[in-house]
This record gives C-alpha cells, structure tokens and sequence, in this order.
C-alpha cells in the first residue's frame, strides 16, 4: 500500500464488483474500490482515500467504455444514493449480482455448489410498491445522498410508483401551504419526518405521514392534498414518532382519513398489509422469488414445515398450499396477527402461527418434539444467529430452504449449518431490486446422513 498516494493518478483495468457495486481494480496487488467503474474497462484513476488494506479511487478517465456501459437514464443518479447500478445495462448488473452471490457462497460459505442461474425482472423500473421519503430540514423531501443524511430532492424517481412520488410532492405543498415545519435531525426540532406510501397491485395506495409529534395543523387538509395527487389513495395516517435516531417509525398510528391497510395479492393469496408490515417491495419479483423457494422445497403434501422470520404469513401460507401442516414464527405481534388474518382470509386452516424470537421459537418446539421435514428462513439482513441454527440442526429436519436478502451473511451462516451436518445442494438468485447492489438468493441444504 506504501505506493498508493492520495491524489496520484493511475492506470488500471478494472476487474469486477465490491459488494458495495463499486468497480474493482488491482494495483501491484492492493485493491482500489471505484464508483461507477464498469468491468473489463481500462480507467485513469486518482487515488481519494489510503485505507488499511485497500484504496478508494474516481475516475479520471476511460480508455475505451465498455460495450456493457449505460448512460443513466435518472437525472439524481450519483447524487441520490439509492442507485448503485444505473451506469451498467442490466444483463451486466444481473451478471454481477450472480458473480456475487457466488463469491459469498465460495468464499465465506466455504462450497463449491454453483448458483444456478439469476432471475431477472421483466420490468425494472417502478416496481417499488413501499417507499420512504426522508423530509430535510429544508423542507426537502427526496432521498439520502450516499453515506449522508443530506436529503438530495426528488420529483420522480425511476424505482418508485407514480403514485408514491406524487403523493409525497403532494406533503410537500401542503407543507408551503400551510408552514408545517420540516424536522431537523440535528436538533429534534419540527414536525414532519418522512412520507411513507404502500402501493399495491391494483394502483391503489397507502399514505403515512412520520411526526415529530401527535398530530399536525390542517389534517384535513392533508388528506386533501394526497387524494387530489394521487386519486387512488385509500388511507391517510400519520405516525408519531419523537424518538431521536434513524428509525423510521414510531409505535403509534392515527387514521385521518380512510382506512389503515391495503390489500394485495400474491402468489394467488390475499394479503392484509398495515403500514409496518413486511411484504417484499417488489411484488412480482417476489412471486419469482417464493416460487423458486417452493420449487427447492420439493413438498408432496405430507410434510410439517416451519417457517421462521415468517412477518404477515406469505412463505407460510404459500407452504400450507403444498405441505401437511404449516408453522409460521415472527416476533413482531401484529405481524403474527395479519398472518392469522390473511390465513382464514384464506380458507387456510392447516397453518398456525406463534409470537416470539426465532431462536426461542426454534428452541420451543424442538424441545416439544416437533420434527419438521422441512424449515424455512427468510431473516433480516443480519442473518441468522448461531443459537436459531443450532435448534434447526437439533431438530434434525430432511433440507433447509434460506432465503436470504445479503449474500454475506448467507454465506457466513452456510458455513455454520455445514458444520452441523447440512451441505448446500442448490442456489440461485433473484434480482428483487433492479438499479441497487441489493440481490436476494435461495439456496437449499440437506441434511448429511
């Protein structure tokens, strides 16, 4: 590292993609990460930052642009930081998605199994059915620009529906209109925080405004303002939510006007979604994703499977459709209570749900003597912790399906289920968020002897 010097220009080739999206080059061995470098391209690049054990670099300059390049079609693209890949057509990005989900599999999840192939989506724009638009100080509403909480301004993004976009222009001219004050982080002033809107498949939306507080002047009006902006609203909220720190929402819901979920459908199920429930963002890509995790399941109709991390009920009750018996498990209660709902919703009467940490769930019914042929997983970012797979190995069930959202801790927790005697068979990934670094995986595993 002692030849790389902040502001030095060099030439590189560049080699592939961090985790991060940024593109890779090797200088004399020392790895330098480059926004918006794109593979096999030859760059001049000025070193911006000497770390530990790597680089930081911007390109000066490109010697030929790869036939893979793209030329961004947002115009917020390299100020909004919610974009990592607009700069790469998109079977360039799919490649490097898969190409990463591979190197976590191999190289952290220590297996040679093969990621069979990544799903694309038909359409990978405006696809987004829940967005969260921070409010600035400035009365800003928008997104982050990367690594900061400076709200970069947006009329239309390219992810996002219609609907959400102009119902939260629509929070903004009310706010003009009637001087409702923006919340500043930095001294937990102010009153309004974020704009939060659910869409569903229909078109129909869901409008929560984030407070600084317990109500806000002229409510009616903001009802007003959102359904005039996008007619096909059928709820306005706001939630409270005066805690400092980056958690979007608060514990308490108030209805202004309409009603307080929405409806959707999924893998040809009914799903009841509350502003807080989790539902995957992208709906069609989400019945490509649960359609793949069925397929590795490989269900005759006899099996009990468990489903950890199981939110409103939907790989639970897509389960239930093809196993014997069907177990959800979630630690958020209300979550635990729209599962129930959506199951005789459903006229699904062989799923049952329970409230707890997953661990502790695990543990439970291992302790219980339940035996499932099958357990499926769908975690959090963080992954699994080591006690939730030591109680799935204790139950000793025939495969493991994981569905996960971060290739890294897969990889992490592959490695910790083959230590417990199950070896990964089959992987492939799914694009569920086209445009971002973001990739979501299954992979099943089998338990050995």
């Amino acid at each position: 590292m002692e030849h790389l010097q902040k502001d030095k220009i060099c030439t590189g080739t560049v080699e592939g993609y961090s985790s991060e999206g940024c593109g890779i080059v090797r200088l004399d061995g020392a790895v330098v990460f480059v926004p918006g470098a794109v593979r096999g391209e030859t760059i001049d690049l000025k070193i911006t930052k000497v770390m530990k054990a790597a680089a930081a670099g911007e390109i000066v300059r490109i010697h030929k642009p790869s036939p893979d390049r793209a030329t961004p079609e947002c115009p917020y693209y390299g100020r909004c930081g919610g974009c990592d890949f607009q700069h790469l057509t998109y079977p360039e990005e799919l490649r490097a998605k898969r190409q990463r989900v591979q190197d976590a599999l191999e190289r952290l999840g220590g297996t040679d199994i093969r990621v069979e192939e990544i799903l694309g989506a038909k359409d990978p724009t405006h696809y987004r059915n829940k967005s969260q638009y921070p409010v600035g100080a400035d009365g800003a509403i928008g997104f982050y620009r990367a690594r900061s909480h400076q709200v970069v301004p947006v009329k239309r993004c390219l992810i996002q529906s219609a609907a959400a976009d102009a119902a939260a222009s629509a929070v903004g001219e009310w706010m003009r209109r009637y001087r409702v004050a923006p919340y500043d982080e930095t001294t937990g002033r102010g009153l309004v925080r974020h704009v939060y809107v659910r869409v569903n498949q229909r078109g129909e939306s869901l409008c929560c405004v984030v407070l600084n507080g317990k109500q806000a002047p002229r409510e009616p009006e903001l009802a007003a303002y959102i359904r005039a902006a996008a007619p096909r609203t059928v709820g306005v909220l706001v939630n409270t939510n005066t805690r400092r720190g980056n958690v979007v929402l608060g514990e308490r819901y108030r209805t202004v006007w309409g009603q307080d979920f929405l409806m959707d459908t999924l893998c040809g199920l009914e799903f009841k979604l509350s502003v807080p429930s989790f539902y995957q963002v992208n709906r069609d890509q989400a019945e490509v994703l649960y359609g793949k995790a069925l397929e590795f399941a490989d269900l005759t109709g006899a099996e009990t499977a468990l489903d950890l991390y199981c939110g409103i009920g939907t790989i639970t009750l897509c389960l239930a459709k093809r196993a014997g018996r069907a177990i959800g498990a979630e630690i958020v209660p209300s979550a635990i209570r729209d599962a129930e709902e959506n199951a005789a919703r459903n006229h699904i009467e062989n799923a049952s749900f329970f409230c707890g940490d997953a661990a502790d769930v695990a543990a439970k019914l291992e302790a219980e003597g339940l035996r499932p042929e099958l357990v499926t997983v769908d975690p959090p970012r963080k992954g699994l912790a080591p006690e939730v797979i030591a109680s799935i190995a204790a139950m000793r069930p025939g495969r493991v399906v994981y569905v996960s959202c971060d290739p890294g801790t897969l990889g992490r927790d592959v490695k910790r289920f083959g230590e417990l005697g199950y070896r990964a068979q089959r992987a492939c990934a799914v694009d569920m968020f086209p445009g971002t670094r973001h990739v979501e995986s299954v992979v099943r595993l089998d338990r050995q002897g």
